[in-house]
């Protein structure tokens, strides 16, 4: 049974605290929907339960509350119920904590809850979630205090828990619920999962005894290697959504978790058994979670991943300026393939000029030493002296004189096998006393002060010294389940990955108008602390790849378009269709141009001119808007089959429409419904004839693997003289 129950009213949200005995459990609703909160039922009965609970001389509860943290400390009793291996929940640390105050603090700004637990040995755990005036998420965060005078070693630590899913249900929702989450490998990211709770075996068992859990996450420090640290339940009935997004760029985990009617959905660190991670806590020491973004909503998916990923615009503001207007990136890296050089460069600039392209950015392989190869040399950074003879400075004002931004590339965390940075093993990172390395890769340990130094000075230093307007940053393997040097592997991970962002925000202190990218392999680093300190990230690593547009698509519920970088390799020689099918992929986020540019024919270059042009003029939609993907699910990206269009509704109140064809189309012309009121096409790019037919979009032209873009505005009358 419920003490007592508080509600705050968080914008579009409501924050329920529940209270049983000593246990505080934390529920969301949408505020629109408080009024049908279904009446639950108390106890569980029928023939398979009321002859036990008859000999036993109890009653089973229906549900009770779920703790709104959770956190396992070493030395506490396990949980029972066939939990070992699966989950770390609801432990005999949990059944110690007891309810100690809730602070509540309300500003013009917003809304702040603590809501404080007491263990019986003296340590506080302390909850946290806030809400910004206007916005359309909620932040969680759980701090552990260590007020005795002993040390503590936790086991887990939670982000966030939500209990009491679905609330609108009084029984245990049988065949209303689903579980969403974004599956990801590389060149294949963001691949949305929809599953019920019945095929994951979530149901509730006929005593409340077995755990349910389904456990998920990431470890090593490529935090989408596997799963995008997003996830969301849905009840179909009620047609809500719960989400949460983790912004962590290491080792993380969510769950869910079942013991009675209701679902619980956590998420935080990786613990000790799913992240190898333990971390010893001194007396007046305190350790706080990664941030967890929440929402929940009236609607679906897509809508819940709108709400989440609007948590990404606040760290916008720290961008340079030079990003407002979403320029365009030509990237070198599919034009000579590890192999740039002072000439080919100086030939780039001369050759794309007048294209209204503003990075030019070299990549991988400007540090080859005459006799080694570029993917085994990066670490040393120094330019290769047959590539360079003047050095880097001399290629960057070139570049700079022709008009553009220059850029370089950077794999700055890790040194390769021939590099003399790789045998520098006082400065790397190491595992059971061996220096840690995967295939040819070794990592620098980023808490090791001469390592930040030599980084400062190779790295920081050469951008500064050559004058370098952009920078990518590649991360092109992980480092598992973490190293020596902290309590426990998966510590030392965490540990790390705090370090890297420090190397980030360090080069943004010292370099405020350089753009930095964030490459990671192909988006292995796309989650929300990573993106608060980057201007853009490349969203894969697929090139020249069919199904990029389907990847790009993928990653508008995870991550801002305009934050988005795609790549559009065009090679002279191919057809104007293929032309097309690449630069429309572009318009799903921030278009990189690569490929063939010192062979581009005349009418190839006048198509990228006119793309450029276009996409400038539609930039303020990317920037600012609503995106709604529209066609038939595509089920292998390697070959990919019908078709997609995405319609990105801007804040300005005009519409960029983005579609793309695969093989086997199957319809002779697309339909694309619009927003309520009258439309016209103002510009149009691509293979498609489109027309405006009683507020729907028709896009005729369907063949295989052809793409257009067309951009929308509302049809204003003309008033009658």
């Amino acid at each position: 049974m419920t003490d007592r129950i508080k509600n705050f009213t968080l914008g579009t949200m409501v924050a329920r605290y529940e209270w049983s005995g000593h246990s505080v459990g934390l529920t969301l609703l949408p505020a629109a929907l408080r009024k049908r909160v279904a009446a639950r039922r108390e106890h569980i009965s029928g023939v398979e339960i009321d002859g036990y609970a008859t000999a036993l001389g109890t009653k089973f509860p229906a549900r009770g509350v779920e703790s709104l943290v959770q956190v396992k400390m070493l030395g506490d009793d396990c949980a029972p119920a066939f939990s070992q291996g699966r989950t770390l929940r609801n432990s005999a640390t949990m059944s110690s904590l007891k309810f100690e105050r809730q602070t509540v603090r309300r500003s013009r700004f917003g809304t702040a809850i603590q809501t404080t637990l007491h263990h019986p040995s003296g340590w506080l755990a302390h909850h946290n979630l806030s809400w910004a005036r206007g916005s359309s998420w909620l932040e969680s965060t759980t701090t552990i205090e260590n007020t005795t005078r002993n040390a503590i070693t936790l086991e887990l630590l939670s982000s966030f828990s939500l209990s009491g899913i679905t609330p609108f249900a009084a029984d245990d929702a049988p065949g209303r619920m689903r579980i969403h989450r974004f599956r990801s490998v590389w060149c294949m990211e963001g691949r949305l999962e929809t599953r019920t709770m019945e095929d994951l075996q979530l149901e509730r068992s006929f005593a409340g005894w077995g755990v349910r859990s389904e456990r998920f996450g990431v470890v090593g420090s490529m935090p989408c290697n596997g799963f995008f640290p997003c996830a969301a339940i849905e009840d179909m009935q009620a047609g809500v959504v719960w989400g949460a997004q983790i912004a962590h760029n290491a080792s993380w985990q969510m769950e869910f978790y079942r013991r009675d009617d209701a679902v619980a959905f956590s998420g935080g660190l990786a613990d000790r058994e799913f992240g190898h991670w333990m971390k010893r806590l001194s007396p007046k020491e305190s350790l706080t979670s990664p941030t967890a973004f929440l929402a929940c909503v009236e609607g679906n998916v897509d809508d819940c991943c709108s709400a989440l990923v609007a948590a990404q615009k606040p760290a916008l503001k720290n961008i340079p300026k030079s990003e407002l207007s979403l320029p365009v990136i030509f990237n070198e890296w599919a034009t000579s393939w590890g192999k740039p050089s002072h000439d080919n460069m100086v030939a780039l600039a001369g050759c794309l000029r007048g294209l209204g392209i503003t990075y030019l950015v070299m990549d991988a392989g400007w540090y080859a030493p005459p006799d080694g190869v570029w993917s085994q040399s990066h670490g040393d950074w120094i330019p290769g002296a047959d590539l360079y003879p003047n050095g880097l400075s001399a290629t960057a004002d070139a570049v700079r004189k022709a008009g553009f931004v220059p850029g370089v590339w950077f794999e700055m965390e890790t040194c390769g096998r021939d590099s003399q940075a790789f045998h520098r093993v006082d400065l790397l990172l190491h595992r059971d006393g061996i220096p840690l390395t995967i295939g040819d890769r070794r990592f620098f340990d980023l808490q090791n002060r001469r390592a930040v130094s030599y980084l400062t000075s190779r790295v920081i230093g050469l951008l500064r010294k050559a004058g370098f307007g952009y920078l990518k940053v590649d991360y092109n393997d992980t480092t598992g389940i973490g190293a020596d040097g902290a309590d426990s592997p998966g510590e030392a991970q965490r540990l790390q990955a705090a370090a890297s962002r420090a190397i980030f925000q360090k080069i943004r202190e010292e370099l405020p108008d350089l753009v930095i990218e964030n490459c990671s392999s192909g988006g292995h680093r796309l989650e929300p602390s990573m993106f608060a300190l980057t201007s853009m990230s490349s969203f894969s690593d697929a090139h020249e790849c069919q199904e990029i547009p389907v990847i790009a698509a993928n990653l508008h519920r995870l991550m801002l378009p305009r934050q988005s970088q795609i790549w559009a390799v065009l090679r002279s020689g191919e057809s104007e269709r293929r032309t097309t099918y690449s630069l429309a992929a572009g318009f799903l986020g921030r278009l990189c141009l690569s490929g063939d540019a010192l062979q581009w024919s005349p009418h190839q270059r006048e198509m990228v001119r006119e793309a450029i042009s276009f996409y400038r003029r539609v930039a303020p939609i990317i920037c600012d808007g609503r995106s709604f993907r529209y066609g038939p699910d595509v089920t292998a990206y390697r070959h990919p089959e019908g078709w997609q269009c995405v319609l990105r509704v801007g804040t300005n109140g005009e519409i960029l429409a983005v579609a793309h064809t695969f093989a086997k189309v199957g319809i002779s012309q697309i339909t694309i419904p619009l927003p309520a009121g009258s439309w016209r096409i103002d510009q149009q790019f691509g293979s498609f004839h489109p027309a405006i037919r009683k507020s729907i979009l028709v896009l005729d032209g369907t063949a295989e693997f052809s793409a257009g873009v067309v951009h929308l505005i509302p049809n204003i009358r003309r008033k009658a003289s």
